[in-house]
């Protein structure tokens, strides 16, 4: 992209930034209108719900953090990465993906700083952070999600979600290493 095409794509994006939420809220409240709702109270309601909902996760969610803390500062991540280093070396893994790959399934959060990290030392055009990027948007928080939708509801067996979950994050891992070494070389 040249400089007028980017500057012109800016002014896209700001135009429809500009517009597109409170025609978003115009188009809710038309809705309600046109249905008769009371829309104060629907939003009132939707509030409290909501409100509960936090309130019934939020315990999970502060164990779930707290847990990632002891498991980045214990040296825990560290030691299983250097336990793996063999087989990712043998299928070709980039001993930067190791840690992104263990800890995805586990916090978002934690990932994202992970993938800061390989943006700062091998930079984001380069071949593992192109396979960081592709890795993030291709796997899930998997624990993060089961933790936080499976005790809003309080389901306590999982059955197959947790195995079927991680099968897909690894085929997700392994997928962005291999089609990045394919589409942009090694």
């Amino acid at each position: 992209m040249d400089g007028a095409q980017r500057k012109g794509a800016d002014t896209v994006t700001r135009t429809l930034s500009a517009v597109v939420i409170p025609l978003v809220m115009v188009i809710i409240i038309g809705y309600g209108l046109y249905r008769r709702v009371n829309i104060f109270d629907a939003f009132l309601a939707g509030g409290t719900a909501g409100m509960k909902s936090l309130f019934g996760i939020l315990p999970t969610l502060v164990g779930l953090i707290v847990a990632i803390s002891l498991f980045r500062a214990s040296g825990a991540l560290s030691f299983i990465t250097h336990l793996l280093a063999p087989v990712t070396e043998a299928l070709s893994i980039p001993a930067p993906l190791l840690p992104l790959g263990i800890l995805r399934p586990i916090s978002g959060s934690g990932s994202l700083a992970l993938v800061n990290d390989i943006f700062k030392e091998m930079g984001p055009d380069s071949l593992v952070g192109r396979m960081a990027s592709v890795i993030m948007g291709s796997t899930e928080t998997t624990f993060y999600t089961l933790a936080v939708y499976y005790g809003a509801v309080s389901v306590e067996k999982s059955r197959h979600t947790v195995p079927a979950a991680l099968l897909a994050d690894a085929t997700g891992f392994l997928a962005g290493v291999y089609l990045c070494t394919l589409i942009y070389g090694t």
